[in-house]
């Protein structure tokens, strides 16, 4: 993975890691789970708006023949993974909520090397395999519970499955579209169906805090947004694989950021979890993937 993809998917995962202590303090503040996601993605999709009608801003309408494209994956990528992980994490535990997001990036260098054909190396494939220790380390150490396959988990391992087919499949759109462009697609899509939420809101918004308003806001601008923009641009220029591996530090991110704000502090199997999940990141990035050209044929079936 080249610097500048290496730095902006770093960045996304340091603000995604940042958006559990967020969405805890407004959960907390007034907000029930429908609403959150509901008015996250309402703020977010506004940023958009603004950035696409603003003068001089040279932003294109989708294809035609991409439209529906277009609709899938922001509904597969927005709207299911973040319902699912919102409502899965109300019969679960957090840590057991991150572990399992956190295994996307195995299921994103599987989906790549079928459709994108990207190859990991055996030392690779080790990488992924260390990170997801490391994540579980994270996991045991901040709940103390094991994990177990319940409705809950089921729907957030079903999330992380969603996210890795969004991340792999918008990579052959990325050559037609600027990655501002097709992240305000994927979220005005993504935002419809939350509008099943809307009933109450009026409500919830009156009763919340000033604290839960700013810290739903800060999801909306930054996670709901500028994450997934800078996310895109990376994915642009390096493979989903390699990109997707830094997933394994958002547990670790999240467990900081909880620490700092909500003064939630973590165990040190959590840390020698994180210390073991850079590593698998590193090994990934470093030694991990094979330079291949995908062929044109490739292209023509994905594009």
């Amino acid at each position: 993975m080249n610097a500048k993809a290496f730095s902006l998917a770093l960045f996304s995962v340091l603000i995604w890691g940042s958006s559990f202590a967020a969405i805890r303090v407004s959960l907390q503040g007034g907000y029930d789970s429908g609403h959150n996601v509901l008015v996250r993605f309402l703020v977010a999709s506004a940023l958009f708006f603004i950035y696409a009608v603003w003068p001089g801003t040279k932003f294109r309408l989708p294809r035609p023949d991409d439209v529906l494209r277009i609709l899938i994956l922001g509904f597969i990528g927005i709207s299911v993974y973040h319902i699912f992980v919102t409502f899965g994490m109300e019969t679960i535990s957090a840590g057991t909520a991150g572990m399992l997001v956190g295994s996307g990036p195995i299921f994103t260098a599987f989906i790549a090397s079928v459709i994108l054909k990207e190859r990991l190396t055996k030392l690779g494939w080790l990488g992924m395999a260390i990170g997801f220790v490391g994540i579980t380390f994270i996991a045991l150490g901040a709940e103390g519970a094991s994990l177990t396959l319940t409705g809950g988990a089921f729907l957030v391992l079903m999330a992380a499955c969603a996210a890795s087919i969004f991340f792999v499949f918008q990579k052959p759109l990325l050559t037609r579209y600027t990655a501002i462009e097709l992240t305000a697609y994927f979220t005005w899509a993504g935002t419809l169906p939350f509008l099943i939420f809307s009933p109450g809101l009026i409500d919830a918004l009156q009763q919340a805090t000033i604290e839960a308003h700013l810290a739903t806001v800060y999801v909306g601008i930054f996670p709901a947004a500028i994450a997934y923009v800078t996310w895109a641009t990376a994915l642009s220029t390096a493979s989903a694989s390699s990109v997707s591996s830094l997933i394994y530090l958002e547990p670790a991110v999240a467990i900081i950021v909880a620490w700092l704000w909500l003064h939630e502090l973590p165990t040190g199997l959590s840390m020698l979890g994180g210390v073991i999940a850079i590593g698998g990141v590193v090994i990934v990035n470093a030694m991990g993937r094979k330079r291949r050209q995908v062929s044109r044929k490739t292209k023509e079936v994905t594009a």
